[in-house]
């Protein structure tokens, strides 16, 4: 089995091509089953997308940098403005997850403004940092506090959908609905009623950057606390013109238009798997059971084209058939009716009821294992970082992990179950770590003699390659010898002399070379000792 997780980026999908185009040829056209990239991590991107204009994370950085981690400048924020309450830190990679500092930056805006006059009276030591000219900058915005109250109103909206899916459960049965509830919610704040498609098909293809389509720029809906804040700065002494405040609901439908833009492009709406998943809800299958086997035979359909399905159409018959009696006995029951997914794991559910019908409940079993997202793969990062210290063995990594997985399926620390053989395990581990210890001891020491092997191994190498050189060397100058002795003896005069000694010049040299021959062949018997030893 394989599973690809991902959030999105163009690289990932370049990937999913790729890893497709492979998979088929290597295994006869079978195709994985694609649900789209992470559904969590494209609303991120999304909100995030939608309030880069505004510049909101710099503003709530900068709050939190200009006070961390600062004593004084802390004292001084709190002799001028008689204020003990600071800022949050805000997470950049997690949005959503950054309402409490938004909410934070609200209610100590004041005393921010009250901090920035009196540093520009020269009351108060100037920071002389990045952070506080951002807030500077931020100060002589009006309509700041209306900015981060519409920023609040609308993570809130995220909120239930993020912390349903922040799970390793199951969550695809219920993903296309909740998602096409999160967006037409949104969709509803800028767009006409009688535009929004009732179709979730036609709401995917929805153009929401038609500006025919947005609602008149009095009727944006930007939540409770920017409309009092707006009401409040507008009017005839007030600080915002009718048309800055336009201005500013003008702001807030672009910035709506680009996070379901956004999102409409990259969530899971777009995939049929998804949508037909719906077909294993519980509460779908008690209230529209019709519907339910339409969805699920379009599944199966979907797994026979991309021969993810063994025995073909005729096992899919047999499912749809079971999952047809399962529907018309099972999922008549109340527990089916009033199933909730925040309560009860979808997969335990169904285990309980459809796994009397074999083949049917082996293909749910391959549905449910469609991730909904990679929260779970990146929280294991997070506790991986908490586990981790100084020189640990990726084992110890591997066991703290395991220790840690199986205290979270015990429900904490204080339910797991102190059976005997846990007692017993952990009375005996002292005496497992020192066999555990000798056990190391003996690997390291096999591991050094291997590598001193090795070592001894490509030194002999090494001697026999020099070996077999001289050995030529010596042949080439004992012939060359008897070549010039040869020349002499058919000549005379100088001649005959000057070959004589260069002759014998050559055989001291290849005698020099035997001298040598000799001492390789007593290194080398050495070496061959030294490796039998070795062995």
């Amino acid at each position: 089995m394989i599973s690809v997780s991902m959030d999105g980026p163009a690289v990932n999908w370049k990937f999913m091509d790729l890893l497709q185009l492979e998979h088929g040829e290597q295994f006869g056209g079978i195709q994985l089953q694609v649900v789209g990239s992470c559904g969590i991590h494209t609303l991120h991107n999304s909100f995030k997308g939608g309030f880069e204009v505004w510049h909101v994370e710099k503003v709530l950085r900068s709050l939190h940098y200009l006070f961390n981690n600062a004593p004084a400048r802390r004292e001084d924020f709190t002799s001028a403005t008689l204020s003990t309450t600071f800022p949050l830190s805000f997470c950049g990679h997690r949005w959503l997850e950054n309402v409490p500092a938004a909410e934070r930056a609200i209610e100590i805006w004041p005393s921010i403004e009250k901090f920035v006059d009196q540093v520009s009276t020269k009351k108060v030591k100037n920071p002389g940092n990045a952070s506080f000219d951002t807030l500077s900058d931020a100060r002589k915005d009006p309509l700041i506090c209306a900015k981060l109250h519409f920023f609040v109103f609308i993570a809130r909206a995220f909120q239930p959908f993020l912390e349903k899916y922040q799970k390793d459960a199951p969550m695809i049965p219920f993903l296309w609905k909740d998602l096409e509830d999160l967006i037409r919610s949104l969709l509803k704040r800028f767009i006409k009623r009688d535009a929004l498609p009732t179709s979730p098909y036609k709401l995917v293809r929805l153009d929401v950057t038609d500006q025919k389509l947005w609602l008149g720029t009095k009727d944006v809906d930007i939540g409770m606390g920017a409309a009092a804040v707006i009401k409040g700065l507008s009017g005839a002494k007030g600080r915002v013109s009718e048309l800055g405040v336009l201005q500013f609901k003008k702001e807030c439908q672009g910035a709506l238009s680009k996070i379901c833009k956004k999102a409409l492009d990259k969530c899971p709406l777009k995939y049929a798997t998804v949508h037909n998943m719906m077909c294993l809800d519980p509460r779908k299958m008690y209230s529209s059971p019709d519907e339910c086997l339409e969805k699920l035979k379009r599944l199966i359909e979907k797994f026979v084209l991309d021969k993810q399905l063994t025995g073909g159409i005729s096992s899919g018959d047999v499912i749809s058939q079971q999952f047809e009696k399962a529907l018309s006995n099972e999922a008549k029951s109340l527990e089916f009716a009033n199933f909730q997914p925040s309560v009860s794991r979808v997969d335990t559910f169904l285990s309980q009821n459809l796994s009397s019908y074999t083949d049917l409940w082996n293909f749910c079993k391959k549905l449910l294992l469609l991730s909904h997202g990679q929260a779970e793969v990146e929280r294991g990062f997070s506790v991986n970082k908490e586990v981790e210290t100084c020189n640990m063995s990726e084992e110890t990594v591997v066991i703290q992990r395991l220790i840690c997985d199986q205290v979270k399926v015990c429900g904490g620390v204080t339910q797991v179950p102190l059976s005997k053989e846990l007692i017993s395990h952990c009375a005996s581990a002292r005496s497992r770590y020192r066999a555990h210890l000798e056990e190391e001891k003996k690997k390291r020491e096999t591991e050094e003699n291997s590598k001193k092997r090795k070592y001894v191994e490509e030194d002999l190498k090494e001697l026999k390659q020099k070996k077999k050189s001289i050995r030529e060397i010596c042949t080439s100058l004992e012939k060359d010898a008897d070549r010039m002795a040869e020349q002499a003896e058919n000549s005379g005069g100088s001649k005959m002399a000057t070959l004589i000694t260069e002759s014998n010049s050559l055989r001291r040299r290849a005698k020099d070379k035997h001298k040598e021959l000799i001492e390789l062949d007593a290194e080398i018997e050495n070496k061959i000792v030294e490796l039998t030893k070795l062995s």
